[in-house]
């Protein structure tokens, strides 16, 4: 195995695309690592002009004047071959799209990713998302070498992040972001210097619960009122701001309209409400029943409207409320 001299002798080749990643490549820079090139996503057209949008890496690549490749396909021999001649010595990952083994097996010091997990939990697509979900009072990040399956490679490092009642995706996401540069750094240094033992991933027993992360559509999005409090909040809660959870509202003439749902928080006032039956307080509160305690809207986004606070829309609202679903 090749063992460059320190961490600024150490070729390396960054593979990323939106915002999460770009916290790590920063950290890289700042940390005196010699970036040799990045690997992110091609440029697609977006918005009603359909111009090109660049990537969130490849904007922050651009500004640090590092070369950078757009592959359609991982596998093109020409992008093959110009990964080669980049002569990298390490090959990091965040964010990313699967890699084949061509790729993966290039470097001599090989390829890790960020994910944001405590793996072997919630590996898959949406692990922030599925954490929240799944109301764990806990997640966090892991860096592992990448091999044949997704996300079961060996560990190299982990932190744990502690998760409160009402965080959104949103917010962890930017917790998770930032913590995550600085362990990527980190095992980047341990795995130059030689300093780290990579683990496999174990499951400890038959009976542990290996909980995934897998895409998440729009189906899964709708909020069903014919369950729990907690089972709504934390639904609402891990798909904010995106996705983003949603219903429709119903008015007493039985019209309605489709609208997401970005907080909440649960309601411990004793007002009984049957599931997806709404009421609002004297307070311009809305509230909504479930099997169990009741759920208080705070902020909306009704269908073909902007984000609002759940009192400017009411505020704004002809008509009464009666039920969700």
């Amino acid at each position: 195995m090749k063992k460059p001299d320190d961490h600024i002798n150490c070729r390396i080749v960054f593979m990323g695309t939106p915002d999460f990643a770009v916290a790590s490549l920063k950290k890289l820079i700042d940390n005196n690592h010699q970036v040799v090139g990045v690997v992110t996503a091609p440029d697609r057209p977006a918005g009603r002009g359909q111009k090109l949008r660049l990537s969130p890496v490849k904007l922050s690549a651009l500004e640090f004047n590092i070369p950078v490749l757009q592959p359609e396909k991982l596998k093109n021999p020409d992008f093959l071959e110009d990964l080669k001649q980049l002569k990298a010595d390490l090959f990091i990952v965040v964010a990313f799209r699967m890699l084949p083994e061509i790729v993966w097996n290039m470097p001599p010091l090989g390829t890790f990713n960020l994910h944001a997990s405590l793996l072997p939990q919630y590996r898959g697509a949406a692990p922030i998302n599925w954490a929240l979900i799944n109301g764990e009072k806990e997640t966090g990040i892991t860096t592992f070498f990448i091999n044949e399956q997704i996300d079961t490679g060996k560990i190299l490092l982990q932190k744990k992040i502690a998760l409160e009642d009402n965080m959104t995706a949103g917010e962890l996401h930017d917790i998770l972001m930032e913590a995550g540069s600085t362990l990527l750094s980190k095992t980047a240094n341990s795995i130059i210097n030689q300093t780290i033992t990579p683990t496999p991933q174990i499951i400890s027993n038959s009976t542990q619960v290996i909980k995934a992360a897998p895409k998440i559509f729009k189906d899964d999005c709708r909020i069903n009122w014919i369950q729990p409090a907690s089972i709504v909040h934390n639904l609402i809660r891990g798909l904010s701001p995106y996705p983003a959870a949603w219903t429709r509202f119903f008015n007493q003439d039985n019209e309605s309209f489709q609208a997401k749902v970005f907080r909440s928080e649960i309601h411990d006032l004793s007002t009984e409400l049957e599931p997806g039956q709404l009421f609002i307080t004297q307070d311009s509160e809305l509230l909504a029943g479930t099997t169990t305690k009741n759920i208080k809207i705070l902020s909306i986004q009704p269908e073909g409207k902007r984000k609002m606070d759940i009192k400017d829309f009411l505020r704004g609202f002809r008509g009464t409320l009666s039920k969700a679903k």
